[in-house]
């Protein structure tokens, strides 16, 4: 069985020591979706949830979250970020997000993609909890990840 990364020999947290990693372009792509009512995908399309623009909020709060990832994380590495994008995708059911984010660096930068995916989703959700109470979010995945 392969041996983690994040813990020492006695089986502690431990953050990795990538100071002899060189420097690499690294990108992450992740996606996920919320299922909603046929009401609150309507009231989302016609921008008349009370909160205000889901959609773009929901953007927001997933770029700042990518850029936090470090401080919510407890093992992972402050990375020097130079793109962080969220797309949103309105659908029947629900809305898919997807979001890309990017770095020179030492170690990757999916667990930022991955979670402003899931920051863009949960706004989401807290915006249009007055009004569905049966949302799921599900799906949210590592779609690629890239180092040059």
């Amino acid at each position: 069985m392969k041996e983690f990364s994040h813990t020492d020999k006695s089986g502690k947290a431990s953050m990795v020591d990538v100071s002899s990693k060189p420097d690499q372009l690294r990108t992450a792509t992740a996606k996920g979706f919320i299922s909603l009512s046929e009401d609150t995908v309507r009231l989302i399309r016609d921008n008349e949830m009370k909160k205000g623009d889901v959609l773009t909020v929901a953007q927001v709060a997933g770029i700042q979250g990518g850029k936090n990832t470090s401080l919510l994380i407890p093992l992972c590495h402050p990375l020097q970020i130079s793109k962080i994008d969220v797309k949103t995708e309105i659908r029947d059911n629900g809305v898919m997000v997807e979001s890309f984010a990017r770095c020179t660096g030492k170690t990757g930068i999916e667990m930022e993609a991955l979670t402003a995916c899931s920051v863009a989703l949960l706004t989401i959700y807290d915006m249009c909890k007055a009004v569905d109470k049966n949302m799921v979010i599900s799906e949210i995945s590592l779609v690629e990840k890239t180092k040059q």
